[in-house]
């Protein structure tokens, strides 16, 4: 059986943070604003996947109410929900995800991020789509306020 799933997730830019997308540190002067480490990229994946699965998404699972998930490296949000439809039988087939923001320029991280992303979910990197895109100075990610990421992925039991 194979089922298909989507995510989306957004987060604010602030001074002060680091910013992480992919699992990947990325050197910028702003980091997204979140309870966990808000690598936008990596909760869209969980939500995919935790969708595709019918196991509601990662609010359910991590809340941002819970002590133990303050600051948490988001790889191992990946991991804990790779073992979570794991239960179910499922193993992820493959996952194409994009990340819309204006800066910084995301294009020369996405190998490190397709490498990283694999090895978390114990698949091939050809199974790891990422692109990144600009709204051409147009809404919140275009004024440079937040980023975005989508993802959609296929499950296979």
């Amino acid at each position: 059986m194979i089922r298909v799933g989507f995510g989306y997730d957004v987060h604010q830019l602030v001074e002060g943070r680091d910013l992480w997308l992919g699992g990947v540190r990325i050197s910028y002067e702003k980091g997204l604003l979140g309870h966990s480490d808000a690598d936008v990229l990596i909760h869209a994946i969980c939500d995919a996947l935790l969708g595709a699965a019918n196991m509601r998404d990662i609010g359910y699972h991590f809340p941002d109410t819970g002590k133990e998930y303050e600051g948490i490296d988001s790889k191992i949000l990946l991991a804990k929900t790779i073992a979570l439809i794991g239960t179910k039988g499922y193993r992820v087939g493959n996952i194409d995800a994009t990340i819309c923001a204006q800066r910084p320029k995301l294009n020369p991280h996405i190998p490190e991020m397709k490498q990283t992303l694999a090895r978390v979910m114990g698949i091939g990197e050809d199974a790891v789509s990422i692109k990144a895109t600009t709204t051409e100075h147009l809404g919140f990610e275009g004024r440079e306020e937040g980023i975005s990421a989508s993802c959609v992925c296929l499950i296979e039991k």
